[in-house]
């Protein structure tokens, strides 16, 4: 399973937690759960969600448990707990802690977080922690670190972005400023293409927030013909279908228009190579190129 988590120096984090050698994998089934746990209430999407992620990159933060003598007891970590199961992991990377007194571990995480070299993801999963295990909200978390509410909440919303796109950013491929860029995007997957399109042409931020403004314009209605749009602008629509056109394909592909009709110029340097083009066009089946 791909590992992304918060490995690297967590226990720094969790006041009276231990982890000999690292994190402890705990067989999920042996977690109990936690009697003080305040929510009541874990909705079904967003814990599929959660488990497609988890399947997707690994368990971003360990949850936090302590012994019991049939095992161990949860402290934090519902979420992750329910969506790993749900994801089918046998275990579930733990941190073990001596003692459950919740507002000293919510202290702590706000305290230490700063201190730490948390990659984007591994902070917005911290975040998240202090929000809805632990009880914090935005205003105390932006207060304590420094930083403004909406930061914390952009931060946590690097989390709702598809499995294949945190997969990007936890490998260091994108950036968390082009993360952020891609939330603009209406669904995952203009948000994937665009992720990919990133990593592929190392794209600068600039270049990015430019792509999600023109797709967020685009399906917008429009009274103006067509043939209004200025030459410049023209341009540039037809070299985004180009490029679409051309990673799609793997080929070079050109988009020329004429006054009134355009063409579409497919290159190939072989029957087979044509064979494999007419194959990604018409489906994943047999191709039609001449013998």
């Amino acid at each position: 399973m791909k590992r992304g988590g918060l490995g690297r120096g967590l226990s720094a984090l969790i006041p009276g937690a231990t982890d000999q050698g690292g994190l402890l994998e705990v067989p999920v089934g042996a977690i109990g759960p936690n009697p003080r746990q305040p929510r009541t209430e874990f909705p079904e999407e967003a814990l599929a969600a959660l488990a497609r992620s988890i399947r997707e990159v690994g368990v971003l933060q360990p949850v936090v448990v302590r012994r019991r003598d049939d095992g161990y007891e949860l402290v934090a970590g519902e979420r992750r707990l329910r969506a790993a199961r749900l994801a089918g992991l046998p275990t579930i990377p733990a941190i073990i802690r001596e003692t459950d007194d919740a507002e000293s571990l919510r202290e702590a995480l706000i305290e230490n977080i700063h201190r730490e070299d948390l990659s984007p993801l591994e902070l917005a999963a911290a975040y998240q922690e202090l929000l809805e295990e632990l009880g914090a909200t935005q205003e105390i978390v932006a207060d304590r670190l420094g930083c403004s509410r909406s930061h914390v909440a952009n931060t946590i919303r690097l989390l709702s972005l598809p499995g294949d796109v945190q997969q990007l950013l936890a490998e260091a491929r994108i950036q968390a400023g082009h993360a952020r860029a891609l939330l603009g995007l209406p669904g995952d997957d203009a948000r994937s293409t665009v992720a990919l399109r990133i990593a592929a042409e190392d794209l600068s931020v600039r270049q990015v927030e430019e792509l999600v403004r023109t797709y967020a314009q685009t399906p917008a209605a429009d009274p103006a013909p067509r043939q209004a749009r200025s030459p410049r602008e023209r341009e540039t629509a037809m070299n985004e279908v180009q490029e679409i056109l051309s990673e799609q394909l793997a080929t070079r592909v050109q988009v020329l228009m004429g006054r009134r009709k355009g063409r579409i110029v497919v290159e190939f340097a072989s029957l087979e190579d044509l064979d494999r083009i007419v194959s990604e066009i018409v489906g994943s089946g047999p191709g039609l190129a001449p013998e």
